[in-house]
């Protein structure tokens, strides 16, 4: 079973260098901490992740053009194309799918965001 996650999960993204901790932009508590759902999904609820390796970001391109192509990670500013996938079939929250710690986003510079702690370990999710 998927875990819910909640504020202060550990995330990363396969084209960042440092991990990220979530935060749950509604106030739906569940025992200490505030719970996710599919559309905590900008900047608010995703911070950074370090320094971007992506070509695919213009800055990260730009840098790399300027080193005669060596590779030069330039600051990560996520930009996510839409919502968690899949999230919760069966929990919602304010009529929106819980988020689990199986989802995933995109981020239009090519990375794939993940979650790699939940934020707490007792509530499950279907």
């Amino acid at each position: 079973m998927a875990r819910m996650v909640c504020t202060g999960a550990q995330m990363s993204c396969s084209m960042g260098t440092s991990p990220s901790a979530f935060q749950a932009t509604r106030t739906n508590v569940i025992g200490p901490t505030a719970a996710g759902v599919i559309t905590d999904f900008d900047l608010a609820s995703i911070a950074p992740f370090g320094l971007c390796q992506s070509l695919g970001n213009p800055q990260v391109a730009a840098a790399t053009a300027a080193a005669q192509g060596v590779l030069s990670p330039q600051p990560c500013m996520p930009v996510i194309v839409g919502a968690w996938t899949p999230g919760s079939a069966k929990v919602t929250i304010g009529e929106v799918p819980a988020l689990d710690d199986s989802s995933q986003c995109v981020c239009s510079w090519g990375g794939t965001i993940t979650v790699s702690s939940p934020g707490q370990e007792n509530t499950t999710v279907q």
